[in-house]
């Protein structure tokens, strides 16, 4: 998996270098894809406020949608990124979910919304923290 994080932090000709919470969200997507879910979008904001946005949108095998938050931060970090999704900014992401489902042809049977930290350290494999159904929906 290191092999692969390096390859992403190669910079193509003329572009910019991939910031820490875009390699976070590749590594999340990965760790997901192995799980066994399906990422169906990236990086979705809310045609009405451009301000909300939900990092991945995935699907499980049987048909539960997944929205997720992923946190990429140091794994020295003085707070775990589990606790930076504080009510701010699950308030945000609650608006984000409902305008995704709205846009929905017809709204999935089962959601819920899960936190994927990525713990990195310099020169090791990050470490990945997933935390399933995480309070969000009423």
């Amino acid at each position: 998996m290191w092999a692969k994080i390096s390859e992403w932090l190669w910079t193509p000709p003329g572009g910019q270098p991939k910031t820490g919470g875009e390699v976070g969200e590749d590594v999340a997507a990965d760790y997901l894809r192995a799980k066994g879910l399906r990422v169906v979008a990236r990086n979705w904001r809310n045609p009405a406020d451009r301000r909300e946005e939900i990092d991945l949108v995935c699907t499980e095998r049987d048909g539960i949608l997944v929205f997720v938050e992923v946190k990429a931060r140091s794994a020295t970090a003085r707070v775990p990124g589990y606790y930076t999704v504080n009510r701010r900014k699950k308030a945000v992401l609650l608006r984000a979910c409902r305008a995704y489902l709205r846009a929905l042809p017809e709204e999935p049977r089962t959601y819920r919304f899960d936190v994927v930290e990525v713990a990195t350290r310099h020169g090791a494999a990050p470490e990945v923290l997933h935390f399933e159904n995480v309070p969000l929906f009423p």
